[in-house]
Order: C-alpha cells, then sequence, then structure tokens
C-alpha cells in the first residue's frame, strides 16, 4: 500500500521524526548538566545543604535524560548509511571527521566522568566529584559544537575542495570548515536555546510544587533559580537570534524571505508580516496582516532599505513557504512569551511576591514544555528553509537519499514510530513522576545496585563471605605455608 509514496519523502520524515525525538534530550541536558555543576558549586562554596538536596533531585532526572538522548542519537548515524548513503559517500571525507571528533571527545569524557558523577558522591572526593560534574557539562558543550559545526558546514560550506570522483574533500585548512560562516552564531543560539529549554522545566516543576505548598524552600530556590535564568538569558538569545537572522540573510537569503513571507521584492522598505497564509502556487500570502517598513527596518537597520523577494529566485530554488513561516513564528511567539514570565518574574522579586503570585506560577508551569516547542520549530524553519539542498546550493536533497523503494523507508518508518513512543514515552513518563515528587531534604540521589553493575564477561563473583570466615580461611592458609 505504500508504492503510491514518495521515497525521498518518506526519509525525509523519518529524519525529522527520529531527530526531533533526540533533539529534545540533547536540549534539556546539556542545560541540566550546567545546572547541576552550579548547584554542586553553590553547595561547596556555602556548604547550604539545599544545594545538594537540589543536586540529587535534578541528577535523577539527568541520567534519564541523558542515556535516552544517547540511544536517540545512536539512531541518527544508521540514518546516514541507509537512507542517506549517496550524501554519506560524497560528503563523508569532511562530515565524517567531524562527527569522529565528538565521539572521541565529547562522548568518551561524558561516559568516562557520567559514573563518578552519577555513584561517586560517597566513594570520592568532594572537589573530585565536582571535577567529575564539570567534565560532564562540557562534554555536553563539546558534542554540541562539533554536532552544530557539521550542521552549520551543510549550511554554509566552505573549505572543501571536489575530488576526482566527485566527493567533498578537506581543503587546506580544517579550521575553515569547523568555523565555517554560520557556525558561532548558530553555536550560541543553540546552546542558549538549550539552557533557557532548562530553565523553564526547572521554573516548571518549582511552579508545580509551589502551587500545593508555597512553604517549601526546596521549590522556592529551584523557581527563583529559574526565574533569574529567564529574566536574564531570553533578552542575550532574541540578540543572538537577530544575529544569526542577520547572517542568514547573507548566506541563505531564500531562508528569510520564505521566514518573512515575502514572495515579492520591497525597493521602498518591506513589512514584517505577523499572520497570513502563503500560497505557494500563486506566489503570494493571502489574508496577510503586517507592519509595514518594519522587516527592513529589523534586517537592514531602515526602514527604506529594499528587500528582495521569492520573484528573484527560481520556482525550484525556493524552499515550502508555509511550513518555514508558521515555524519561525513559533520560535518567536514562544520566545517573546518567555521574555514576559521573565519580565514579570522581575516585577514579583522587587515587590517581594515571587513566591506568593498564583498566576506567575501558573504561567510558569504552563510554558514548562515550551523550550523543547521552541528548539523543535527552530530546527524545522533552519533545516526545511535550506530545501531544496541537502548542502546548500552544492547538493540537492533528491540527489542525496540512497536508491531505495518506498514500502521499504515506509515500514522502517512506521517501526520507529512504534518502538519510540513505547521505549521513549516510558522513559518520558517515569521523568515526569520523578518530577511530580517534591523536593526535599536529604534526598537520596541515584541509588547503586546492591549487587553492583550486571557481569557479561570475565570471573563470576563467588558468594559473599563472613568477615570472620575469611579471617578464619586467612590464618589456615598461613598455617598451610608454615606446614610447607
Amino acid at each position: 500500500m505504500f508504492d503510491q509514496l514518495d521515497a525521498i519523502l518518506l526519509a525525509r520524515i523519518q529524519f525529522a521524526f527520529t531527530v526531533s525525538f533526540h533533539f529534545i534530550f540533547p536540549a534539556f541536558s546539556i542545560g541540566l548538566a550546567s545546572y547541576l555543576a552550579v548547584l554542586e558549586g553553590l553547595w561547596l562554596k556555602t556548604g547550604k545543604p539545599i544545594y545538594l538536596d537540589l543536586f540529587k533531585y535534578w541528577l535523577k532526572i539527568f541520567a534519564i535524560a541523558f542515556a535516552m538522548g544517547v540511544v536517540s542519537g545512536i539512531v541518527m548515524s544508521y540514518q546516514f548509511g541507509t537512507n542517506w548513503s549517496v550524501f554519506s559517500d560524497v560528503a563523508g571525507p569532511v562530515i565524517g571527521p567531524l562527527m569522529a571528533y565528538e565521539v572521541l571527545t565529547a562522548f568518551f569524557l561524558e561516559a568516562g566522568f557520567l559514573g563518578v558523577m552519577l555513584f561517586g558522591m560517597e566513594r570520592v572526593g568532594r572537589k573530585l566529584h565536582f571535577a567529575a560534574t564539570l567534565m560532564v557539562a562540557i562534554g555536553t558543550f563539546i558534542s554540541a559544537f562539533w554536532i552544530l559545526s557539521v550542521n552549520s558546514w551543510m549550511h554554509t560550506p566552505t573549505g572543501f575542495e571536489m575530488g576526482a570522483n566527485g566527493q567533498y574533500l578537506p581543503g587546506d585548512s580544517w579550521l575553515e570548515i569547523i568555523f565555517n560562516p554560520s557556525f558561532p552564531y548558530r553555536l550560541v543560539h543553540t546552546v542558549l536555546a538549550a539552557y533557557l529549554t532548562t530553565a523553564f522545566v526547572v521554573g516548571g516543576v518549582g511552579a508545580w510544587h509551589l502551587l500545593k505548598d508555597r512553604a517549601n524552600l526546596h521549590a522556592r530556590k529551584m523557581f527563583s533559580m529559574a526565574m533569574w535564568m529567564a529574566a536574564l538569558v531570553v533578552p542575550v538569545q532574541i540578540f543572538a537570534g537577530d544575529m544569526h537572522g542577520l547572517n542568514t540573510l547573507e548566506y541563505q537569503p531564500q531562508k528569510v524571505m520564505a521566514m518573512e513571507g515575502h514572495y515579492d521584492s520591497y525597493p521602498d522598505g518591506a513589512p514584517l508580516y505577523l499572520f497570513g497564509i502563503p500560497n505557494d502556487e500563486e506566489q503570494k500570502l493571502e489574508y496577510a496582516f503586517g507592519i509595514p517598513k518594519l522587516s527592513s527596518l529589523i534586517l537592514k537597520h531602515d526602514p527604506d532599505a529594499p528587500l528582495a523577494g521569492l520573484d528573484t529566485i527560481p520556482d525550484n530554488e525556493q524552499p515550502p513557504v508555509a511550513i518555514v513561516f508558521w515555524s519561525f513564528r513559533i520560535m518567536i511567539g514562544i520566545g517573546f512569551a518567555m521574555l514576559g514570565v521573565g519580565l514579570w518574574s522581575l516585577v514579583a522579586r522587587m515587590r517581594k511576591r515571587l513566591y506568593d503570585w498564583t498566576w506567575l506560577h501558573r504561567s510558569a508551569l504552563a510554558m514548562a514544555p515550551s523550550g523543547f516547542v521552541a528548539v523543535i520549530a527552530g530546527w524545522i524553519t533552519t533545516e526545511v528553509g535550506r530545501q531544496p539542498y541537502v548542502i546548500y546550493n552544492l547538493m540537492r536533497t533528491a540527489d542525496a537519499a540512497s536508491p531505495l523503494d518506498a514500502p521499504a523507508v515506509a515500514t522502517s518508518l512506521l517501526a520507529f514510530v512504534a518502538v519510540y513512543f513505547a521505549v521513549f514515552g516510558a522513559g518520558v513518563w517515569y521523568i515526569l513522576h520523578l518530577m511530580h515528587k517534591p523536593p526535599h531534604a536529604h534526598e537520596t540521589g541515584v541509588k547503586r545496585g546492591d549487587t553492583g553493575p550486571i557481569r557479561t564477561a570475565g570471573i563470576t563473583p563467588g558468594p559473599t563471605q563472613d568477615p570472620t570466615d575469611q579471617t578464619d580461611q586467612a590464618l589456615v592458609d598461613i598455617e598451610h605455608k608454615e606446614d610447607l
């Protein structure tokens, strides 16, 4: 029944589905790892047990989110070989080493210190444990560094040369590939998005428990820290997003045209359309409502500056405007909603009512998942806006796919949907179950099993002996050696 479907479209849907599931976990774990480092650092500096309690409370949640991020990320690399083998063959000499660096640096760093972070609080010194927490936090950032470098190169490819066999080969300098023109902006914008995603989850959890018990000191502390993050970082994120948009206008103008809904060119200043229904067939924005010349003011810092539209781009070079147009507005709308909550919390803080305003707490609770929606909407804007290319202006998406039939791709897509919703649905449910429990004094943190890790190789340990029996056996051994 899948014979009439497009194999390339199905492959794109499969990649979008799996990467969307994957993205929400690193977006959370990157910020949460840094938050845990801050909590442990404050505990070591002040000696206040409330920071240690919050560290242990969120450590359990981090362990599950990190594990699901790793598992969902493994699938992504396989799809390069199954559904996008042509792309892997052509671009492999450039993107392959970058992704290998992510494993050799970030993943090894995280894996090496994660066990100490999760189970070593009572087994190593405080400073060593804090160092392990810092290494895990740094590892999450390094992972984002390499992955975003790969993604940015696909948007703004530089530093390569064409091989005789049609492959993209590294040029004279890897730095030109790694630090391609869009990478610094995308890195800052994405990492700040991860921090804000975590801040609003923490703030939402704190608000939930404040609504049930305003006297909960642990909920007060986490809510206060999250609102500081929202109030201070959201304005920085808006500025970073604006800079990223200006960079996109320079290197990917048709993406910005689709984001703005500009089918026509505007020689005397372009309006900023707030709403409208894009119509690609007729090349117009129907029922448009906008503010005159504001788009030129934002993008060119001059209300009368001309802006080119999609009428200057061939039809087969244009991205799907409707998806880009609305996903961009969802991201922007959530960003300003975050700003509103952050400013609202500042007013409450100045009036010393941060823990008393019920509607602020309800709003923070409603905004708890907003960061996940915003990062997915931003990713859709970025990736769909690059179409019809997988490597911008160099390799079309249609030319990058594996020669697979639609039924084969559809079958694996349905399998992914079933498995992902079952496995990760259970994981998300358990995370929500942990968040539902109020934080309290003397949190236990992550518990290690009584029997230790399961041994899959090596010598199987024998039954545990009583210390007295061990001492008696040692005396027998000594007497036996003396007799010899």
